[in-house]
């Protein structure tokens, strides 16, 4: 890129929609035109509705429900009238896999049998998932736990590295639904300021409720005062999959999860690099010694988490620290001392050990595979997720709340952490949604989802219907809801495990597709698919007569 073209600006601050995402919805609504005059619903190109199709989180779960979902809404011809497809965490990655293939929605079947037998195949070979890691490491100026979780971990769900674009993937004469991928912020949920919905489109990424946008392969980008002052990679899919799902689980359970996987990692590398060493003939004991204080370094923090006494961990890694001669040691008893019953003060004397033991490594090593690893460590002691240089650092001028002006960094992750569907990225004013279909595939209470948006949007002032749920219904939900009212859209929200396709077995299923588990077999995801599929044959009327009903207002 030329030295001029690196000072333009290309940060976008206005509610208004990206231009291309506007010709988009010109042409689209041609295609819903004739959809809905197939099933009897005749209107003007102006009168067509908007529709968007949400799918929740829920890891695999959601992934494979959604899949079912879609060909069965394609089978029963309605998928032609949805104009947005937005998904959270697990409904993304089934997003992701759809969107490449151009036009999939013209050849759903195909498609998606090319999705199941990825899905039910063999999975990614550490070596290669391991190329990846190493590739995100050396190739941008922050690596997060996000990229960990890309290569380690996403990974052993979608059985692929997709290593396309966002902008790669999209046509703009697209016959298909346009995407939006969600994520938040984490400062601005954690401060409670600023905007936390954070969006991604094959055009811009950026925060929906503020309107501040830059170009989705300039996300990542430095930027001062709007214009660019360094260039980054554009993220690629799996990247993204895992930002948009990069926490299956909140809490203890989830660090015990991640730590468990980086010790597992830790020791597949390990055996790589002393092979390597030997073949060389290079000396791999002092390596072999970093790669043991590693190890005993997440065995610690999984002990800690545990409640149960580190001491034994913790003379490991000083004695080994010693051996390797430490020019300069860090590692020192602090005045307090670890109290694992307090839960809060025990997980910040693990954040300060575990970078101490990061630094004395540093000071004796220069390997990079040590210093990958130790960037990991220091990831995980301080939760870094997905950080990204601000693209509004510094801004002038514009309407922009200061917090996001300051920073120069931000963080980026699942937004299913503060709401489990991606409602608040469509229901951008300028988007102008009619009727939204919610799919959700979350764990646990199958309203919570629609409470919550429904709470959200009235503290923001966005236009949202009444929810109100039957009280015998959250035990035994049923499979169609709808949420109407004046000058608001119309919301239908449909529970993934329902009274009608699951009968009295409820339990039995969530059950047996939690989220925090490992990859399903073909017969799960050939069943999965079937049961979510049924919510949208059984209900085809309903979903035709809502949106008859939301016709006849227009006209």
């Amino acid at each position: 890129m030329s030295s001029s073209k690196l000072q333009e600006s290309e940060v976008r601050i206005k509610h208004s929609l990206n231009k291309n995402e506007e010709e988009f919805r010109i042409r689209r609504r041609n295609t819903v035109q004739q959809c809905l005059q197939n099933h009897e619903i005749h209107c003007s190109l102006d009168d067509a509705p908007n529709i968007a199709l949400l799918g929740s989180g829920g890891g695999e779960r959601a992934m494979v429900g959604l899949l079912g979902s879609l060909v069965q809404l394609h089978k029963v011809g309605l998928l032609d009238s949805v104009l947005y497809l937005s998904g959270v965490s697990g409904s993304t990655w089934c997003m992701a896999s759809l969107y490449k293939e151009p036009d999939w929605s013209t050849k759903l079947e195909t498609v998606k049998d090319k999705i199941i037998q990825r899905l039910s195949g063999p999975k990614v070979s550490w070596t290669d998932a391991f190329a990846k890691l190493k590739k995100y490491y050396y190739e941008k100026d922050h690596f997060s736990l996000t990229d960990f979780w890309a290569a380690m971990v996403i990974t052993t769900y979608v059985k692929e590295i997709d290593e396309h674009t966002l902008t790669e993937q999209w046509d703009e004469q697209s016959k298909d639904p346009f995407p939006i991928y969600t994520v938040i912020d984490k400062q601005c949920k954690q401060q409670k300021e600023g905007d936390p919905w954070f969006e991604f489109t094959p055009h811009e990424a950026g925060y929906s409720l503020i309107g501040a946008f830059v170009g989705v392969s300039n996300f990542g980008w430095q930027f001062e005062k709007g214009s660019v002052m360094k260039q980054q990679p554009e993220i690629d899919m799996l990247y993204l999959q895992a930002l948009c799902g990069s926490a299956l689980a909140d809490g203890d359970e989830n660090l015990k999860f991640i730590w468990q996987k980086i010790k597992g990692f830790f020791s597949g590398f390990r055996k790589q690099i002393l092979e390597e060493m030997r073949e060389e003939h290079s000396d791999s004991q002092p390596v072999d010694k970093c790669f043991q204080v590693l190890l005993d370094l997440a065995d610690m923090n999984v002990c800690v988490l545990d409640v149960k006494d580190p001491s034994a961990l913790d003379e490991s890694i000083r004695t080994t620290l010693k051996d390797l001669a430490v020019p300069e040691r860090h590692l020192v008893f602090p005045e307090e001392k670890l109290n694992l019953y307090d839960k809060e003060a025990a997980k910040l004397y693990m954040e300060h050990y575990t970078i101490d033991v990061c630094i004395d490594l540093n000071g004796c090593s220069n390997f990079w595979p040590i210093n990958l690893c130790l960037s990991i460590c220091k990831c995980m002691a301080q939760w870094i997720w997905g950080r990204k240089y601000d693209f509004l650092h510094n801004i002038t001028d514009e309407p922009v709340p200061a917090a996001l002006l300051k920073s120069q960094t931000r963080d980026y992750m699942d937004a299913g952490l503060l709401l489990n569907s991606p409602y608040i990225s469509v229901l951008r004013k300028e988007r102008n949604i009619h009727l939204i279909i919610s799919l959700d595939f979350s764990d646990g209470d199958p309203f919570m989802t629609v409470r919550e948006a429904a709470e959200m949007c009235k503290k923001q002032n966005i236009p949202f219907p009444e929810v109100n749920i039957p009280s015998e219904d959250l035990e035994k939900p049923k499979d169609f809801y709808v949420f109407k009212g004046q000058n608001v859209p119309t919301v239908i929200h449909i529970p993934l495990f329902n009274v009608v396709n699951c009968g009295d077995k409820i339990e039995d299923w969530r059950s047996k597709y939690r989220t925090f588990q490992g990859p399903y077999s073909a017969e799960m995801i050939t069943d999965l698919m079937e049961v979510a599929g049924k919510n949208i044959t059984n209900n085809k009327a309903k979903v035709v007569e809502e949106i008859c009903a939301i016709v006849g207002l227009q006209e």
